[in-house]
């Protein structure tokens, strides 16, 4: 049983990381904590559903155009909502990403309406592997297995591409940044498409291991945040750890003590790394001068 709630835990695990690393690649840039994050890929994933189940266009297609909707909608929210805000304050930036969260939702609801459906997916989450007596649903593999590729892509980008490089630099000084030729506007805009797509494949995985409906995205989203907090937001391999690590305490928790507030922990883990450690695991504390 352990096992088995280790490596469940895991697959969920990997998917509260993607949500924590599309929500850190933009606060890494931008200082924006988007909590229109979730319904942003829940949307996308809808996209795809209509994709595969009414048109039946092929997986990889169906994909790559999920792909393009979730880019297109980071993109228009970027430039139209955000970047046109008067004096944005912190706290101004969220309460803009809350109402777009909301837009989405009821227009998610109005168009597909409230039913549960099952996203046609390659993998099955009903067969199984087998490794050394433990039994690993397909789905769950398969989700840990994509969330490793997608995290250590990433971590090469940031690293080693010079747009990676630009991004951080403008996540550090934005003036210095224009000062030194880089096209801070264009960065902006990169960095919410990139964020949509990583968010897109944490939706599909996430409607692939249970169903999907309009309000799917809700719990992942605040796990998701959890995870960033417990990783530190501004440290991709730390929403990462924190990701996997919430998930794995939250299966434990809700196998060996209660279903019934396996949910808590999230928020208890928040509370906890607020008081003790506010800047996360892996992520360094700066104070700004000013």
């Amino acid at each position: 049983m352990f096992g088995q709630l280790i490596v469940s835990g895991l697959a969920v695990g990997a998917c509260y990381a993607m949500l924590a690393i599309a929500m850190v690649i933009i606060y890494k840039t931008s200082e924006v904590l988007n909590f229109a994050q979730g319904e942003m890929a829940m949307i996308s994933t809808f996209v795809a559903f209509t994709l595969l189940d009414t048109y039946q266009i092929p997986f990889p297609y169906a994909l790559a155009i999920t792909f393009l909707f979730a880019i297109l909608l980071a993109v228009f929210f970027e430039m139209v909502f955000l970047r046109q805000a008067k004096d944005p304050t912190i706290l101004g930036l969220i309460i803009i990403t809350l109402g777009f969260e909301m837009i989405l939702m009821g227009f998610v609801g109005w168009k597909w309406g409230p039913d549960q459906r099952a996203l046609p997916f390659p993998v099955s989450s009903i067969e199984t592997y087998q490794f050394s007596g433990l039994i690993i649903s397909k789905i769950n593999f398969w989700t840990i297995i994509i969330s490793v590729v997608l995290m250590f892509i990433l971590f090469i980008f940031f690293r080693y591409t010079k747009l990676g490089i630009a991004m951080r630099a403008t996540q550090q000084n934005q003036l210095a940044a224009r000062v030194m030729g880089i096209r801070t506007k264009r960065i902006f805009s990169f960095t919410w498409a990139l964020s949509s797509m990583v968010g897109a494949v944490a939706g599909m995985l996430i409607a692939a291991l249970g169903v999907l409906d309009p309000p799917m995205m809700m719990d992942p989203l605040l796990k998701g945040f959890a995870s960033g907090v417990l990783g530190g937001m501004t440290s991709l391999p730390g929403a990462a750890v924190g990701g996997a690590m919430l998930g794995v305490i939250e299966n434990l928790f809700g196998g060996y003590v209660s279903l019934s507030f396996k949910s808590v922990v999230a928020f208890a883990i928040i509370v906890l790394m607020l008081c003790i450690k506010p800047s996360g695991l892996l992520a360094k504390h700066y104070v700004k001068k000013v």
